[in-house]
């Protein structure tokens, strides 16, 4: 990291940044590089030197124009950052110059449960962090753990906070617990490595029995292949000995009736969205007799943020990358998102080496 007293001779060489936007439906036609003068911060707002991003699934929703929430037009593209502080306006108390920090993906909310008055959201309905430069708000800036890259620090704002939100927010996961995770995306990555932190069981579901080993080799406990197994509700009950389980992270919403089912009576099904695909209703007398919460899940506050750091720094815990992408090719790394095939984030670097 460079010494503080270097920074803003850095800022007042440079007049120009770089970044990248985004049109809502415009797929990757729709994605372009634009330059701009560096922004100046606000009293209340801190100047970060971005140095490295994180892909997530509502990227892809942005491009493929299903997003949930509003995007406003030819918005700089991306949640999820880490960076530097380099340059802080006249009342900023919260952080200080040479500071690594991240963003939180929802900068109104601070605490306490979602309301919509915290909707605007980085990436969105305001500008994100696919760029050199970005200017915050200090009440969304939130320090990463020191044992953490920069590369590796992008990974958290989207899919780990919504994972540890998930697993602590509203029903706290403990010891003993059983938690079941859908797939090998990054927010079911996430949750498996926290459940584990918690002295949970983890039962995870998985498409082929490559990804099925190494989810094991993450800490799963046990691995059902869905495709082998469609029914595969029945088998996680068989696994808890007829009780279900305790939490679920329902990451496709296609799947919600059989995560009901695989769930006990009073535990949680946490709904984080939809990935693709027709949404089945669910009968509302199955629902009743479950006796299972149903919790919708928006990723998470800052002061949730806070504590996920704490835990992942005590613990180094390490988030799982699937490849790492120059800035410049950062529509590569969009191309390689809408494919499909990772395991592990997807990561945009913005240094040099």
């Amino acid at each position: 990291m460079q010494a503080v007293e270097e920074i803003p001779a850095l800022i007042h060489k440079r007049t120009s940044m770089k970044s990248f936007h985004v049109q809502y439906g415009g797929g990757l036609a729709g994605l372009q590089a634009k330059e701009h003068a560096i922004p100046k911060p606000g009293a209340y707002e801190v100047l970060i030197r971005i140095r490295a991003n994180s892909l997530s699934f509502r990227d892809v929703s942005i491009l493929q124009g299903n997003y949930l929430l509003p995007v406003m037009p030819d918005v700089i593209a991306v949640s999820d950052g880490a960076g530097e502080v380099v340059e802080t306006g006249s009342a900023v108390t919260r952080t200080k110059l040479g500071e690594r920090v991240a963003v939180n993906m929802f900068p109104l909310w601070i605490d306490g449960p979602f309301a919509w008055e915290y909707s605007p959201q980085i990436g969105g309905s305001l500008n994100g962090l696919l760029t050199e430069y970005a200017v915050v708000h200090q009440d969304a800036v939130v320090a990463i753990p020191d044992h953490l890259s920069f590369e590796q620090a992008a990974t958290l704002p989207c899919a780990a906070l919504t994972a540890w939100n998930a697993l602590t927010g509203s029903k706290p996961l403990k010891a003993g617990e059983t938690v079941l995770t859908l797939g090998s995306g990054s927010v079911s990555l996430f949750a498996i490595q926290f459940a584990r932190l918690f002295g949970a069981r983890v039962i995870a579901t998985t498409s082929n029995d490559e990804k099925a080993l190494r989810l094991k080799a993450l800490g799963a406990h046990e691995v059902i292949n869905y495709r082998k197994t469609p029914d595969w509700h029945t088998t996680v009950r068989q696994l808890t000995n007829g009780h279900g389980v305790d939490q679920v992270l329902e990451v496709a919403g296609t799947s919600l009736e059989q995560s009901i089912l695989a769930t006990a009576a009073g535990g949680q099904v946490n709904f984080i969205g939809r990935m693709g695909g027709d949404l089945k209703p669910v009968q509302l007398g199955m629902l009743f007799m479950s006796g299972a919460h149903i919790r919708p899940i928006a990723v998470g506050n800052r002061s949730q943020f806070i504590a996920m750091n704490k835990a992942i720094a005590v613990n180094h815990l390490q988030p799982v990358i699937d490849r790492v992408f120059h800035f410049k090719d950062s529509i590569d790394a969009f191309a390689y998102l809408q494919a499909g095939n990772y395991f592990g984030k997807i990561v945009i670097s913005h240094t040099t080496s």
